[in-house]
């Protein structure tokens, strides 16, 4: 027996849809954003404005950046505490609504702490507060579930925390607020959605439903990422904002693989972006899975989906995005120095054998993920 999720109680979609916050009853609104970009596009005025005109009061949470800290988690909670909000609305990136996630669920439960939230079970639901996620990219589909990716800086790691009460209970995806995107991020959270389509089809707990949705989210995004990254045109937008939704529906389902393992190591000790990292590692972890019949194969249906031959015709697929994308091909080219590579690697090798690398589809060692990191490294 498998219990699906399929995100909150809706999914708004289409040009315009943040107007359907004017149907959201509340009183006080805590809204979570990132840097200044919601901002100076005018979205958190617009959102302010609608609340305003229902007489709901508002107050705004921003400056969380690309990996979200415990601190900055902590931070916003007691901002939350002080406000006391029946609704949160996080708009942005992945990160402030992952940020979003766990600050909701400490604010209703106050005896949680990291430490409690690491070690024990965390409580399925939420009690009373309502909570909207407005992604502003287009890449890690946190709109629809359960995992919020934190960073550790004491441990050098970044961790996904995981709960159904994570899952917000509505989502809208409007395409106007991601026109702004800068290329850099359309291209990376884009490639992030695809890692989580490929781990998501190629995972060993994939059921009927995850497995359409992943492959169609695969054909969508390497149909539609370049011409969003090209052309910009607004259907482009549209087409790749509802694929990483899909994608993110999928992997919920299944779980992911050792690109996110690497991804959460390498991501929480030289802070680069998630899908950044995705991006590189995906092509030399699908190498890697191959060797195993599973996954050609399920490789090989994908690669057919897309008028491709084989695994390898897949993985050439996946390369020739990341070049049409300006994709860095290893971590030197991203910027990370050697020195810092090589200091600490045991830990960093050790740090990418945790999280779902322990739902890969092909066993790691630790020897083997050396010679991957090693490879990720040079490019």
């Amino acid at each position: 027996m498998k219990k699906l999720l399929l995100g909150g109680q809706s999914i708004i979609t289409g040009c315009g849809s943040i107007a359907e916050l004017s149907n959201v009853k509340a009183s006080r609104a805590f809204i979570v954003t990132g840097g200044s970009a919601m901002q100076t596009s005018g979205v958190i005025a617009k959102i302010e404005a609608i609340f305003k005109a229902n007489g709901c009061k508002t107050c705004i949470y921003g400056g969380i950046g690309k990996n979200p800290d415990t601190q900055a988690v902590l931070d916003g909670l007691s901002k939350m505490r002080e406000f006391e909000p029946d609704l949160l609305v996080a708009v942005g990136g992945g990160s402030p609504i992952d940020a979003a996630k766990v600050m909701g669920l400490f604010y209703e439960y106050p005896e949680l702490d990291f430490t409690a939230a690491q070690t024990g079970e965390l409580p399925a639901a939420r009690k009373r507060l309502l909570f909207v996620a407005i992604p502003s990219t287009s890449g890690t589909g946190t709109e629809v579930t359960k995992a919020a990716v934190i960073t550790f800086r004491e441990l050098e790691l970044k961790i996904g925390l995981k709960t159904p009460a994570f899952i917000p209970d509505l989502a809208i995806l409007d395409p106007d607020i991601t026109m702004t995107m800068p290329s850099n991020v359309v291209a990376e959270t884009g490639m992030d959605a695809l890692t989580h389509a490929v781990e998501a089809y190629i995972n060993r707990n994939l059921d009927d439903f995850s497995e359409v949705l992943a492959k169609g989210a695969v054909a969508g995004l390497l149909t539609w990422l370049p011409i969003s990254y090209h052309e910009k045109t607004k259907e482009s937008r549209e087409k790749v904002h509802h694929y990483q939704c899909i994608a993110g529906l999928a992997f919920e389902n299944t779980g992911l693989g050792m690109a996110h393992g690497i991804s959460h190591a390498v991501g929480g000790k030289f802070d680069l972006g998630h899908g950044l990292i995705n991006a590189i590692a995906l092509p030399y972890v699908l190498a890697y899975n191959a060797q195993e019949e599973f996954v050609d194969a399920r490789l090989d249906e994908l690669a057919r989906s897309i008028g491709r031959i084989g695994r390898q015709g897949f993985i050439a697929a996946v390369k020739e995005l990341n070049q049409q994308l300006a994709i860095p091909a290893g971590l030197a080219q991203a910027g990370v120095e050697r020195a810092a590579f090589e200091e600490g690697f045991d830990e960093l090798t050790a740090n990418c054998l945790k999280g779902s690398t322990r739902v890969n589809p092909v066993p790691v060692s630790k020897e083997q993920m050396a010679e991957i990191l090693k490879e990720l490294y040079q490019g």
